[in-house]
């Protein structure tokens, strides 16, 4: 292409009508924003105003160029003279180079800075609107969505859709050396088409939003945030920009080399003439292996099939996104378009519709959460802390919750005013105690939901927590102070060993959290420290170690009582109702010398009272056995006689001489059974006959016997 004044003249004719296009971008933008009360459009017309500055310095320097070209022609006609006839010299005679000269020295990076400081004003004044938006003391104005979604639709898209052919067609020409300034045009066009773009999506959404609370604050929080990413966009372009002005100090010149503006952006070029990414990487690739593998077969099949295989990726992609796997240990929710439908899923696959239609929110619901009631301390930085010591400087702010002071004080000052006095009734009835307060609590099994409808979870900039949990810690500090307050210190400071204070706080969090409906379970209740407070607590010390005595005395006894009574009886339980049915006993055994029915409930509760001590199987009962075991052996061996000697009867009564004699004679066969010598006499000599046989007992084995024996066994065989 021929470089000469025609070239540059129409380039300045399309840089004209650049302006012209980005003017009238920019008033519809504000005109349809203001008319629909969009923010959105408001903040995107910023954008295109700005690039006002941009199509002004490539008008001015196009159209010097051209002038400069003229010049050119006019020195190669013919020399020139001046008025006394004087003949110019080249540098002399070339003003119009000069000028473009300093243009591109001064007029251009001026123009650049400007513009970046442009962007960089208008994004710091969003951030600043958007920070004071909803404050009740500020009167800025709210944001607000169109009421044409219709409309604003069409004009997005349609503005972005002509944003980006205009810059194509720049970039296009911008392939020309004479041209190539046409690249900075083209980066603002691209910019349009990305803004109104963005603006469009946020138009489908809202056109697509459900009026439900959720889908609503969804809609709303994405049209924001297409408000915080036009004022991101216009800072990383101003960042850019002042960068290339840096480098454009430094880079060093060539001759006949048309200097870059810094104003023309090197990324949104790329967004402008995306096939020059195709050359790099075909370059690059090139490159790399050392040939042409770009005009390969293979690597042409790639290219024509890129569109097919990235697209088969992208559904590969999000299709994976409609399935969420839920750990045992997690609960999954599904939401639609910002709003939660569904169940709550636990330990199980959720299915839902790819992203970005649902999106899931899966939450560790078994991990044990701390939250602090009352000041956030860094307890690693503090010791051990005894009541009579002073509080540490790192632990000035201290945690103060009212108690009952207890008993009505009776010192001679009190009695003396009456108690008449606001701070001697404030002291005689509340007294003030300091305490670490730690909250573990967890989400409820399958109650992800209500955990998160809740409220939200919004954190402010200089707070340590969100939103959620700090209404968590108002409803637990709140039910804290009220059960503390309903305590005497002494109950607060020695709580009662059957109704510790963590467990009877940690009820009172979890009835209050119930009706709340949080979806929160209260895990416990932890006091790291509690004491009174400053140096007050020494005074305590002695009182507690004195109860603590009389306590241990008691413990003492009780714990002798237990293990006697154990013994006897079995249990202590056992021991009392066994005590109070021996005093009724008594009674009735003294009412039934009066009373006969007395003495029936008497054996009837003795009766009871015996068994009771029995099934203990204590050494009461063991006694009770024994004395059972005894009486029966004496009444056995008693019946035993008795039977004997009734049986012997009949035998009397046949003939009781010969019994009498028969019982004499086995009385003395008994007697005289173990004696060697033995003396016989006979009461009678004529009534009584004796065979006596005289032999002696063999002891050990008697081998004759034996030997007899056998002998008479075979003879007889």
């Amino acid at each position: 292409m021929r470089i000469d004044h025609h070239a540059y003249q129409r380039a300045t004719g399309v840089a004209a009508a650049g302006l012209l296009a980005q003017l009238a971008i920019a008033l519809l933008l504000l005109v349809f924003g203001k008319s629909t009360g969009d923010t959105t459009a408001i903040v995107a017309s910023i954008w295109a105003f700005t690039g006002l500055v941009v199509w002004l310095g490539l008008i001015l320097l196009f159209h010097q160029q051209r002038l400069e070209r003229l010049e050119s022609l006019e020195m190669d006609a013919g020399a020139r003279l001046d008025d006394g006839g004087r003949l110019f010299t080249a540098d002399e005679a070339r003003v119009a180079r000069k000028r473009l000269g300093l243009m591109h020295s001064a007029l251009m990076p001026a123009l650049s800075v400007l513009y970046a400081l442009l962007l960089v004003g208008f994004a710091a004044g969003i951030n600043w609107w958007m920070g004071k938006e909803g404050d009740p003391n500020a009167d800025y104005g709210n944001f607000s969505t169109s009421g044409a979604l219709g409309w604003q639709l069409a004009v997005a898209f349609g503005v972005s859709l002509l944003s980006f052919i205009f810059s194509r067609f720049l970039a296009g020409m911008a392939v020309q050396k004479a041209w190539g300034n046409l690249r900075g045009g083209a980066g603002v066009m691209v910019g349009n088409a990305l803004v109104t773009l963005a603006l469009g999506v946020g138009s489908v959404f809202e056109i697509l939003r459900d009026e439900s609370a959720g889908q609503d604050a969804f809609s709303q929080g994405l049209m924001k945030g297409i408000v915080w990413g036009v004022a991101a966009f216009m800072v990383v372009v101003a960042a850019e920009t002042l960068l290339n002005f840096i480098l454009n100090l430094y880079r060093p010149r060539r001759a006949g080399e048309t200097p870059r503006p810094a104003f023309d952006s090197r990324i949104l070029s790329l967004f402008a003439a995306p096939d020059s990414i195709v050359r790099s990487i075909n370059e690059a690739v090139n490159y790399q292996f050392g040939f042409d593998i770009t005009s390969s077969w293979g690597y042409q099949l790639l290219l024509r099939n890129f569109v097919r295989l990235l697209a088969i990726g992208v559904v590969v992609v999000v299709g994976l996104t409609a399935l969420v796997i839920v750990e045992p240990q997690e609960q999954g929710i599904r939401l639609r378009f910002g709003a939660p439908v569904g169940e709550v899923y636990q330990g199980a696959p959720m299915v839902k519709l790819p992203w970005p239609i649902d999106t899931a929110i899966v939450e560790e619901v078994n991990r044990v959460r701390e939250l602090p009631l009352g000041v956030i301390k860094d307890t690693r930085r503090l010791g051990v802390i005894v009541w009579g010591e002073d509080v540490p400087e790192v632990d000035l702010n201290v945690n103060l919750f009212l108690v009952g002071a207890g008993a009505r004080s009776t010192s001679p000052a009190a009695q003396s005013d009456g108690g008449g006095t606001a701070g001697a009734q404030a002291t005689d009835q509340f007294a003030v105690v300091e305490a670490d307060i730690i909250l573990q609590y967890r989400v409820r099994n399958r109650a992800l939901d209500r955990y998160l409808g809740f409220t939200n979870d919004v954190r402010s900039r200089r707070s340590q927590l969100g939103m959620r949990e700090r209404a968590l810690k108002a409803i637990a500090l709140r039910e804290v102070t009220r059960e503390l307050s309903m305590r005497s210190l002494d109950e607060v400071l020695s709580p009662p060993v059957d109704r510790p204070l963590v467990d009877v706080l940690a009820q009172a969090i979890q009835a209050a959290y119930d009706k709340a409906d949080c979806g929160v379970e209260v895990v416990g209740v932890s006091i790291p420290r509690l004491r009174p407070p400053g140096k007050e607590g020494g005074k305590f010390e002695e009182l507690s170690i004195a109860r603590q005595n009389g306590r241990r005395q008691l413990e003492d006894t009780q714990s002798t009582i237990s293990t006697n009574m154990s013994l006897i009886v079995g249990d202590v339980a056992r021991a009392d109702e066994v005590f109070r049915g021996i005093g009724e006993l008594t009674q009735l055994e003294q009412a039934a010398k009066a009373d006969p029915a007395a003495r029936a409930k008497a054996d009837a509760l003795r009766a009871r009272l015996e068994q009771l001590v029995l099934d203990s199987r204590a050494q009461a009962a063991s006694v009770i056995s024994s004395a059972r075991a005894m009486r029966w052996n004496a009444l056995m061996d008693a019946q035993s006689i008795a039977q004997d000697v009734l049986g012997q009867a009949p035998a009397w009564q046949v003939d009781p001489e010969l019994y009498r004699t028969r019982r004499t004679m086995e009385a003395l066969g008994e007697a005289l059974s173990g004696v060697r010598v033995k003396y016989v006499l006979l009461p009678d000599a004529r009534s009584v006959r004796l065979d006596i046989e005289m032999q002696e007992p063999t002891t050990g084995l008697n081998l004759a016997d034996y030997l007899e024996k056998k002998d008479g066994a075979g003879g007889g065989g």
